[in-house]
């Protein structure tokens, strides 16, 4: 016997077989349903994002579906019709283009669909096709295939069927139970219109597969093993340079636990951890003297007030509860600073700076040090420290500095008798009195915020044209597209990312070999971003401003083409590889290599795809309408490139922002380009648009000092007599 016909008569065992004849449309969907999967993808914040289809099409464990549907590097959770649950070992192939993915479980003994020949189905041919329409699992749908239509290149199979979110991924198949088709879009003009990716175009991903496996596919949040154990399950992910946890872990009360590596210093050290409950009924803070399993004591707030404990076992019966108390040195709902010193005969805790506990137990004694959770507790962690001493920003300010402030900002003091007996004569004027005096300091709270905004944004503007000081071919580019995301979170920990950016740049070198020029070293670097760890461009949520963000980049392996683009620079430049530049290609930023007097152009945004000269020239013209040969396409300098990144997020934040909030943007790119009219003009009206007239009048009469070329000097004029 022939090895392919063997190869082939294996694969179909436990196959349900197409039928001879055609069934009717309740034997169809009894037929199907236990070759049908619902897949759930989780979000960015462990958030369930969406639920989808997707259909066996290999015993042995293979199933289809859309990739948007699994989402690109986003966690996964596969279920069959009879609610066993199946765990996912790779992603087994995957097409952009095509929105097509094929998974692998680990399971084997699965009924497929057999794949038939789309090129064969003829139009007005029945079809039906099973999948998850909001939600309603293993939903069985009857129509006919309209008519099929070209989009970008490719057919398509337009249907005639009620296509709902959830059915993406589920087959479209005819009467006999072959598949025909990969559901992939819904019509916007109708419900009962819809579109499938040809069954034809999933098989070469069968026959030439571009595994990952799902322990790459699904890193993006995972804590590294090199500095965290976690013991007792929790699920505890790695956000922002900081940690978030949620659901119980398996030991008592739900304790979980997740203990630092790092080697415990000689006492006396300290240990501290800035903390955040999602709710105060949670329990989560710090550990130390933990032995890897029941035993180590713990300091962390608990029902909205402060706990010290010492665990010696598994059950409730070798818990000891050492000392507990409120205090109103604990901020509800806010982050606060635990901190404990530990010396040889006792250890103290502290809260923002503030004495809480004193103990001389000695119970337990050397042990690892890390954070600890209870019950079903979400809480979110940051900058955690050990070391002999750590610093801790939340200590008393000066008590002179303190007084001062105060002062000058508001007064307030408690009642004097006498108050307290006219109050009670006039109640209800005297509480009116009370209600507007509130309402004026909310308003001075809350300018206090916008003032502390402003400050934040004002120094972080600083921070970034103070790079633009030095020389172009000095310039940290890394540095200022955190500097850039810093403009919108001010908790962001930029020294975090460097270090992470180092050792992704420690991992690409350990693949070079001492042969290796240039051109090959840029592309293992390339294979280790978008390969091995899953980097992508963000083709369903291309203008959330998160694929603007580095830091989010980096956290989500997920960015628009500039942002992927300054992290293919910047890898390349910590790795040694010369002369990767980006160039600005209208519509579409991309990367060049120059090596050996050669050029090569590379597209991050589509996986780090090496371009032909003509590749090039075409995804030019498709992303900007004209036709530019790869002469004419510029390298962008490092100011050119930050300035794009800041107006890419005021295109995206002008439709929901108000003017005064633009500002933000607008500022750093008038420091960067004093000379750009178009800016000073952009800056103008959306300061007066927020009513700060005396600053808009300054950038106005430098355009009319200047008179820059391109500038309708007279509307300027006008502008400006307007607020005289």
């Amino acid at each position: 016997m022939a090895l392919g016909l063997f190869v082939s008569i294996i694969s179909t065992l436990g196959q349900a077989l197409p039928s001879v004849k055609p069934l009717d449309a309740k034997r169809l969907a009894k037929q199907i349903r236990d070759s049908i999967v619902v897949l759930t993808q989780f979000g960015r914040d462990d958030n369930e994002e969406g639920v989808g289809t997707g259909f066996v099409v290999s015993a042995d464990g293979l199933i289809a579906t859309s990739l948007h549907v699994i989402g690109e590097g986003r966690p996964i959770q596969i279920r069959l019709a009879n609610g066993d649950e199946l765990e996912v070992a790779s992603v087994h192939a995957w097409d952009r283009a095509l929105d097509l993915a094929i998974l692998r479980v680990n399971n084997t003994g699965l009924t497929p669909l057999p794949i038939g020949d789309s090129s064969k189905l003829s139009q007005g041919s029945p079809v039906v096709a099973m999948g998850t329409p909001h939600g309603l699992e293993f939903s069985f749908v009857q129509g006919v295939l309209s008519a099929r239509r070209i989009f970008e290149s490719v057919e398509m199979l337009q249907v005639a069927l009620p296509i709902e979110p959830g059915n993406s991924g589920g087959p479209m198949l005819d009467l006999h139970g072959r598949v025909h088709g990969v559901i992939t879009l819904k019509s916007l003009v109708t419900d009962n219109l819809g579109f499938a990716v040809p069954s034809n175009l999933l098989k070469p991903l069968l026959e030439k597969p571009n595994p990952v496996p799902i322990k790459r596919w699904m890193t993006i949040g995972q804590l590294s093993p090199k500095e965290w154990t976690t013991v007792f399950g929790g699920h505890w992910r790695k956000k922002g340079g900081g940690i978030n946890v949620s659901h119980a872990g398996e030991s008592f009360g739900g304790r979980a636990l997740c203990l630092s590596t790092r080697d415990v210093p000689e006492t006396p050290f300290e240990l501290a951890v800035e903390v955040k409950l999602e709710s105060e009924s949670g329990a989560a803070g710090l550990a130390w003297a933990a032995d890897g399993g029941n035993r180590h004591y713990g300091f962390y707030p608990s029902a909205g007030q402060m706990r010290l404990t010492r665990f010696d076992g598994a059950n409730v019966f070798s818990w000891s509860i050492l000392d507990q108390r409120i205090t109103r040195h604990y901020l509800p709902g806010d982050w606060n600073t635990l901190r404990v010193r530990n010396e040889d005969d006792r250890f103290y805790c502290y809260v923002n700076g503030h004495l809480i506990f004193e103990s001389s137990d000695r119970g337990l004694s050397a042990g690892r040090v890390g954070l600890a959770k209870f019950r079903n507790t979400v809480a979110s962690f940051r900058n955690f420290q050990l070391d002999k001493m750590v610093s801790d920003n939340s200590s008393p300010i000066d008590s002179t500095l303190g007084q001062a402030l105060i002062s000058e900002s508001t007064r307030f003091g408690g009642f004097k008798e006498s108050t307290i007996a006219s109050a009670g004569e006039s109640p209800v004027k005297a509480l009116r009195h009370l209600d507007a005096e509130a309402k004026r300091l909310e308003q001075q709270a809350a300018l206090l915020r916008q003032s502390s905004e402003q400050l934040h944004r004002r120094l972080v503007r600083d921070q970034l044209t103070g790079l633009f000081e030095k020389e172009e071919k000095v310039v940290d580019l890394f540095k200022a597209s955190m500097l850039i995301a810093k403009i919108d979170d001010p908790s962001i920990d930029i020294p975090h990312y460097v270090q992470e950016l180092k050792l992704m740049s420690n991992e690409v070198r350990e693949r070079f070999e001492s042969s290796d020029t240039d051109d090959s070293k840029l592309k293992k670097m390339l294979s280790y971003l978008f390969q091995e760890n899953g980097f992508h461009g963000s083709r369903q949520d291309y203008y959330n401003q998160a694929n603007s963000y580095m830091n989010r980049v980096l956290d989500d392996r997920e960015g628009l083409p500039i942002t992927l683009s300054v992290l293919v620079m910047e890898l390349a430049r910590q790795c040694g590889i010369s002369n990767v530049v980006g160039v600005g290609a209208p519509g579409h930023f991309i990367v060049k290599h120059v090596y050996d007097n050669k050029e090569q152009f590379i597209d991050p945004f589509d996986g780090g795809k090496l371009l032909t000269i003509k590749e090039t020239e075409a995804l030019v013209r498709e992303n900007s309408g004209r036709i530019i040969s790869v002469d004419g396409l510029l390298v962008s300098t490092k100011r050119e490139i930050v300035l794009r990144m800041l107006r890419n997020l005021m295109g995206v934040a002008q439709n929901k922002d108000a003017p005064a909030d633009l500002l933000r943007y607008v500022e750093p790119m008038v420091a960067l380009q004093p000379d750009s009219a178009f800016d000073r003009w952009a800056r103008a009206v959306l300061l007066i648009q927020s009513r700060k007239f005396d600053a808009a009048k300054k950038d106005l009469e430098w355009l009319l000092q200047n008179k820059p070329e391109g500038v309708d000097l007279k509307r300027v004029l006008e502008v400006y007599q307007s607020l005289q």
